[in-house]
């Protein structure tokens, strides 16, 4: 293995126990507006696993990408409908006459 790879799964590594650290310290009322805002990190996951599809060198590169493209979706969207839910709940009722 080289030393970039070495140095980029040390970084993921880290950065991996550093956020499940973060995350289980969060009470659960600040949970749904931190995710809220993490939506557009998100986005940015999205559009760095686009380029990554793109690229093209491999196959394996290709499929990888499309994978990072569905997963980082699915959490965009996951997280925008919990927002979705949790702002239904301020709304005021109306009332049927």
């Amino acid at each position: 293995m080289t030393e970039a790879l070495i140095a980029a799964l040390f970084v993921f590594v880290l950065a991996s126990f550093t956020g499940f650290e973060i995350i289980n310290k969060v009470p659960p009322t600040l949970h749904t507006p931190l995710m809220s805002g993490s939506n557009a990190i998100s986005g940015i996951a999205v559009l760095g696993a686009i380029v990554a599809s793109g690229a093209r060198d491999t196959n394996l590169s290709v499929i990888l990408g499309l994978i990072a493209v569905i997963l980082a979706m699915v959490n965009v969207v996951g997280g925008f409908l919990v927002t979705d839910r949790m702002l239904q709940m301020f709304k005021k009722k109306e009332i049927k006459a």
